[in-house]
C-alpha cells in the first residue's frame, strides 16, 4: 500500500507547533531510539531519536487524531510554512512510499509530518535498514535505522499500556 493511499485513507493531521512541543514524558529506550509519551497527543507514544545530519525524527501515534505519524525536523530545511502540504516520498530500503506532508514546526525547527492509519507501515519501517526522506526527487534526509524493530515493539508497548492503565 501507498503511503497516498494512507493519507487519504486518514487525512492529514495538522498538528500545530503546540502539538510538537519539547515537553514529552520518557517511557524506556530500545535499539538507541528513546520512547516516550505525547500527553499533548491524548498520551500517544512515540519513538524518536535524532540523526548526525541534524534531523530529529519522530514516530508515533496520535490519539487525539486516532492515526500514526511520521515527523521530521531538520533546521537546514528553510522555510517550511506550517499547514501546508509538500510532495514527499519516503525511502524504506527499496520500497517507495508516495504522498504529501504537512509543514509543522519543533520550537522553532521547521519539519514535515505525514499520517497513516494501518500498521503496515510500522512494520516496514522496524524491518528496514534505512530511510530517505525526498523531496521534489531530492533526497533531503537519510537516516539508519539501526534499533527501530526494538524501537517499534517497545512503542506499542507503551501504547498498549497507555490504552490499558
Amino acid at each position: 500500500m501507498t503511503l497516498l493511499k494512507y493519507t487519504a485513507a486518514c487525512g492529514l493531521a495538522v498538528l500545530s507547533s503546540a502539538a510538537f512541543a519539547d515537553d514529552l514524558v520518557p517511557y524506556s529506550e530500545a535499539g538507541g531510539w528513546a520512547v516516550q509519551v505525547d500527553t499533548t497527543l491524548g498520551n500517544g507514544c512515540l519513538l524518536s531519536s535524532d540523526f548526525e545530519d541534524g534531523s530529529h525524527v519522530r514516530i508515533g501515534f496520535d490519539r487525539t487524531a486516532g492515526n500514526g505519524y511520521v515527523a521530521a525536523f531538520n533546521d537546514a530545511w528553510g522555510e517550511i510554512a506550517d499547514g501546508t502540504d509538500y510532495p514527499i516520498s519516503f525511502m524504506l530500503d527499496d520500497q517507495k512510499y508516495d504522498g504529501n506532508a504537512t509543514g509543522v514546526h519543533l520550537d522553532e525547527v521547521p519539519g514535515v509530518m505525514v499520517s497513516f492509519d494501518g500498521p503496515d507501515f510500522l512494520t516496514d519501517l522496524a524491518a528496514k535498514n534505512v530511510m530517505i526522506l525526498q523531496s521534489q526527487g531530492e533526497d533531503v534526509m537519510s537516516i539508519d535505522l539501526s534499533g527501530s524493530d526494538a524501537a517499534v515493539t517497545e512503542t506499542i508497548a507503551c501504547q498498549e499500556q497507555q490504552e490499558n492503565g
